[in-house]
């Protein structure tokens, strides 16, 4: 595997050609990188805080000691998958006051929202400010994009915003409907309800999903009637067939492992089928508009207030759910959503349905079924008898011996995306700017990488959860969701997109007239005078401890010729940036 290492990552530079072999890139290599045994994340969390001043005593407390290496390696290793990336001090922060007392702030940390950007924004182009600047609309589209990334750079609350992306891989709306991109507030508010209910209950969390207007316009149930048989005119189906098949339950009956039930004839067990889609369409109508002046049928939109029930377009009469539930004739619209989202929540099947996706949006492509019972069980009842309780599920996620490389099995980790391995540079690298916000629009790397938050071509995201490549991935039953639009080409991009970073010095795509953003590497190049020393930090921060000896040496020799220091570190940074080490997540 190792040898594999080094091949790989001769083939990724093939860009320089001073110091690299002429070769191509295939994806048969690439797919082969999951397979890469997982590294064992080692050392354990100090508990202990830094800087602490010692009372005054004839016997002063000693100065607590710096975190291990091993320490080091494996806060880094948790800040990959708990957080969008840390730089070197505050991995060490991490690994001296302990991941679970680190987590437990993170959770008391309050929500740093977008929607209050964006608006920002949208004020500020009225005002005139960005009239010599624009052609057309371009800045009420940056707006909720400028907010996004801003905020995933910035914000202190670092947890809850991976943990948002995380979630609106799942919960999937787009910028690729018209009135969701030109509306600044849309996303932006949408993206809040992830943020505000990432710590929180995920029955919540379902709801305000269902009765957000973005949700309404992407998914078509905004503006939805009831049954008119005389126009032969049935409510639409588009949002009750996908928050069951996307954002609850799924396809098919599972186990609490993740694994699938089957009846007497081995066959997979539907979890619900077209007669039920139905009855869950009648549920979601009579909602439009909310806000001020709302009524049924309007058409200027209003993305401030969740969606308003308008009782004489909501389907009347009885409704059959899941599970054999009915409900009663009667019931207000409202009523009749809660008995909906209720017989969702209550599903055997969200537990291990949603647990397994966060495992792979956050740690690992594909986790046991024993992982995803852990978290499964954790959904279920977070030790006081509470449901979906997800700091419980986050805990169980994070915390589990798999995710920390114990027990795990070979095949462990994951491939790191595109817009997470550019926000990790932006964090890492301490990005800044005159007045101190980020500015990025995400196009450059929507384009190179593929990807872009919230940019998703359909509601199945950029690439399916089951996804398995042809070739070794496939023939061992394992997945690589993000290998769906990773191509060879994808990753070629992606160096480019790191070399304008690091060594065309444009580290984000900001549009005029705000201020442009530099990256601090003023901590390396404090060490760029020994080599060994430059790359064991930038083992730590990048890598978390998994920068082969094969990579190592490669990219040793190339820094050894380099004497220029600041050129030096940059291509430091630069290599070990679009090395398979930094491309897996392990």
């Amino acid at each position: 595997m190792t040898s594999f290492f080094h091949r790989v990552i001769r083939l990724q530079f093939v860009r320089f050609q001073a110091v690299l072999s002429r070769a191509n890139l295939r994806p048969a290599l690439l797919v082969l990188l999951l397979s890469v045994v997982a590294s064992g994340c080692g050392g354990g969390s100090s508990g202990s805080s830094r800087g602490s001043t010692p009372a005054p005593s004839p016997s002063p407390t000693p100065t607590p000691s710096p975190p291990t290496r091993a320490q080091m390696v494996d806060a880094a290793s948790f800040a990959q998958q708990a957080t969008f990336g840390l730089p070197y001090a505050d991995i060490e922060v991490l690994a001296a006051e302990g991941k679970e007392v680190w987590l437990d702030r993170q959770f008391a940390l309050p929500v740093e929202d977008h929607l209050s950007i964006a608006v920002d924004f949208f004020n500020r182009r009225e005002a005139g400010e960005f009239d010599a600047f624009e052609d057309n609309i371009e800045f009420l589209i940056f707006a909720r994009r400028l907010a996004w990334w801003h905020r995933a750079i910035t914000a202190e609350d670092v947890v809850r915003q991976r943990v948002a992306f995380a979630l609106s891989q799942i919960f999937v709306v787009s910028d690729n409907v018209d009135e969701l991109n030109i509306h600044p507030d849309a996303l932006s508010g949408y993206n809040d309800v992830l943020l505000r209910n990432a710590f929180g209950n995920f029955r919540d969390l379902l709801k305000e999903v269902a009765l957000h207007p973005a949700m309404g316009v992407f998914l078509s149930h905004l503006n939805n009637r009831k049954a008119d048989a005389a126009a032969n005119t049935f409510p639409d189906e588009n949002f009750a067939r996908e928050v069951m098949q996307l954002f609850s339950i799924g396809l098919f009956e599972l186990n609490p492992d993740g694994t699938l039930k089957t009846d007497g004839a081995n066959n997979s067990i539907p979890t619900y089928d077209n007669q039920d889609i139905r009855e869950f369409a009648k549920i979601f109508t009579g909602l439009s508009w909310g806000g001020e002046g709302a009524f049924f049928g309007k058409q200027a939109p209003d993305f401030s207030a969740p969606m308003q029930m308008f009782e004489d377009q909501h389907e009347p009469g009885s409704k059959s759910l899941l599970n054999g539930q009915v409900v009663p004739a009667g019931q207000s619209g409202n009523q009749d959503v809660d008995s909906a989202i209720d017989n969702l929540f209550q599903h055997p099947n969200v537990g291990p349905f949603i647990g397994r996706q966060l495992i792979q949006r956050l740690v690992t492509s594909n986790p046991t079924p024993a992982y995803i019972e852990r978290v499964s069980n954790a959904f279920a009842d977070n030790g006081s008898g509470v449901r979906g309780d997800m700091q419980a599920v986050l805990r169980a996620i994070l915390f589990d011996d798999e995710a920390q490389g114990i027990g795990a099995p070979a095949y462990f980790g994951r491939v790191r995306e595109p817009v997470l391995r550019y926000a990790s540079v932006l964090r890492q690298f301490g990005a800044n700017s005159d007045d101190g916000f980020i500015a990025e629009i995400g196009y450059r790397l929507q384009f190179l990488g593929k990807q872009h938050p919230l940019s998703s071509p359909s509601v199945f995201n950029f690439y399916l959860p089951d996804h398995s490549p042809q070739g070794v991935l496939a023939e061992q039953g394992l997945v690589a969701p993000e290998l769906q639009i990773m191509t060879s080409a994808a990753i070629i991009n992606m160096s480019n997109v790191f070399d304008l970073m690091f060594l065309s010095e444009t580290p984000t795509e900001a549009p005029e007239p705000l201020a442009t953003t530099r990256l601090d590497i003023s901590d390396y190049l404090e060490v760029a005078g020994d080599v060994d020393a430059l790359l064991d930090r930038l083992d730590v921060v990048v890598t978390a401890g998994t920068l082969s000896a094969e990579t190592r040496s490669v990219i040793a020799s190339i820094l050894n010729d380099i004497s220029d220091t600041e050129f030096r570190t940059q291509m430091a940074i630069y290599l070990v940036l679009i090395s398979p080490d930094a491309l897996v997540q392990t």
